[in-house]
């Protein structure tokens, strides 16, 4: 994760945990590989990471570089954002903002696709609008940091990361998010 600067651009400091993110298809996230928005489109059928079985987490899946990583004016777009999950179980957790592919606009290079997971203190309250996957509206500039702080998170344990640039199911998404 150092390699591809998400500390600095989502994170002060990188975790030392990984989390395993895999797709029905076979893919996975390794830490900064290569892979298309087609591959990815569907919510991953595998995230596991170094869990305590009592313990609840919050998982969050970002862009930072919204519209493209040369031109960061989001410098955040969130995918996904889940708390209160149990281990790693993250079907049981509450789903606050829906999962949604990535999506970079046509000429804008590979974007990174960040996951992160946090420790949480005790069981949230989330306050902020829940979001579909059917709308964009609430996650370009969100910020990771915004989140842990307001619901004091703290620092991530586990991370990983996958890049993409657009492919021909981008429009699909679009379209999906009422873009």
């Amino acid at each position: 994760m150092d390699k591809h600067e998400v500390a600095p651009d989502v994170i002060d400091k990188v975790p030392s945990g990984i989390i395993t993110v895999q797709w029905e298809s076979g893919v996975k996230a390794d830490m900064g590989n290569v892979l298309t928005p087609t591959q990815v489109q569907k919510i991953p059928n595998t995230l596991s990471w170094e869990a305590e079985p009592n313990a609840l987490y919050t998982l969050v899946n970002t862009d930072p570089d919204a519209p493209s990583r040369e031109n960061p004016k989001f410098r955040e777009w969130f995918h996904w954002l889940v708390v209160n999950i149990p281990g790693c179980d993250v079907s049981k957790g509450e789903t606050v903002m829906e999962y949604v592919g990535a999506g970079p606009p046509q000429g804008t290079g590979l974007h990174r696709y960040v996951f992160l997971v946090y420790k949480q203190q005790g069981k949230l309250t989330y306050t902020d609008p829940l979001r579909t996957n059917t709308s964009a509206e609430g996650r370009g500039g969100l910020k990771t940091q915004d989140v842990v702080n307001k619901y004091q998170l703290g620092e991530p344990i586990a991370g990983n990361l996958y890049q993409a640039e657009w492919d021909d199911y981008c429009p699909l998404l679009y379209k999906q998010l009422g873009l």
